[in-house]
């Protein structure tokens, strides 16, 4: 645009992030918006608009729309399908000086896709977090073990080893080991193998999906076949309280109105663990929920203090929950 200063030519550059790995597109995107918002002064400056069901007249008019009280305006397009995302490409082919364009893409798009090419001729960027495997999963961990939750290399290889190649759920693990270690207890390969679920993930998730609304008789048996193979009752009740807390935020979000692809999109658990709990809140009872993670609580106490036995002691939570 001629005449205009460099600088604002400079804020209208959008950005397109897609690719396989979720997990990474989520997180550019957090930092992104961040980086963007600082300059905001009030929240008529930032719309969020959801990709399901977005049509081309709704965001060129979210990219026209000419700022309130900000000196710029963030428009978040936010998990556009992939399959839709061509008939949006109209609407970026003309962008203001004062509009910020962050665009996400649920799924990777082809060299060809117009809605790339779009971008690209808007001057603006458009990035692909590509899934990750092998050296560059197991180099990954080790840096985000190091940076973000200051463990060590050796600690996140281990993590890479009996996980499942999920970013969300290998950061999960990192970020668990290093509370464990905040809290003042040493992180010894032993503590690491126990609080570690590995390779019985399947078994936890089989747990999980007969926890509510009341724990089955078949969540009992999954639970005694986990502490059969190696795993501590208490990190059986750890991962119980985990998914109860996951559910009970999933409920409050659902009562606040929002879909399931505005909580998948807002929480950072893969999107088929927030899918799951979703189905879960639908009917299940805060109440009952928060009682379930005090009585979880008060199980993991009296364990540590020596009034209860682990085994003994999980098999009557679970018929108590």
């Amino acid at each position: 645009m001629r005449g205009l200063p460099r600088n604002l030519n400079r804020l209208s550059t959008p950005l397109l992030l897609h690719g396989d790995e979720r997990f990474l597109v989520d997180e550019r995107s957090r930092a992104t918006l961040d980086e963007w918002r600082q300059g905001l002064v009030s929240d008529f400056g930032f719309e969020t608009l959801e990709g399901a069901g977005l049509t081309t007249a709704r965001l060129q008019d979210a990219i026209l729309q000419a700022p309130f009280l900000d000196p710029h305006r963030v428009v978040f397009a936010r998990m556009v399908p992939a399959n839709r995302s061509e008939g949006l490409a109209p609407a970026v082919q003309q962008i203001p000086p004062t509009t910020r364009l962050l665009i996400t893409v649920a799924g990777r798009l082809g060299s060809a896709n117009k809605l790339a090419k779009a971008v690209a001729a808007a001057g603006g960027a458009v990035e692909e977090s590509q899934h990750l495997k092998g050296r560059a999963l197991t180099e990954w961990a080790a840096k985000r073990a190091q940076e973000t939750h200051g463990l060590t290399a050796a600690i996140a290889a281990q993590v890479v080893r009996v996980s499942p190649p999920d970013l969300s759920v290998i950061d999960s693990e990192l970020k668990k080991l290093a509370a464990y270690k905040a809290s003042g207890e040493k992180l010894t390969t032993e503590a690491v193998n126990e609080l570690l679920a590995g390779g019985r993930e399947d078994e936890i998730f089989r747990l999980t999906d007969n926890l509510l609304p009341r724990p089955t008789p078949q969540a009992l048996e999954i639970a005694r076949n986990l502490t059969r193979s190696g795993l501590q009752p208490t990190s059986v009740a750890y991962r119980m309280a985990r998914h109860y807390a996951l559910v009970l935020e999933v409920k409050a979000r659902q009562e606040r109105g929002e879909s399931l692809q505005q909580v998948q999109g807002e929480m950072p658990e893969h999107r088929f663990v927030v899918q799951k709990a979703f189905d879960a809140a639908q009917t299940a009872n805060s109440d009952r929920l928060e009682k379930a993670l005090r009585q979880i609580r008060d199980y993991e106490w009296e364990v540590k203090s020596g009034q209860v036995d682990a085994d003994l002691g999980l098999d009557v939570l679970l018929t108590r929950l």
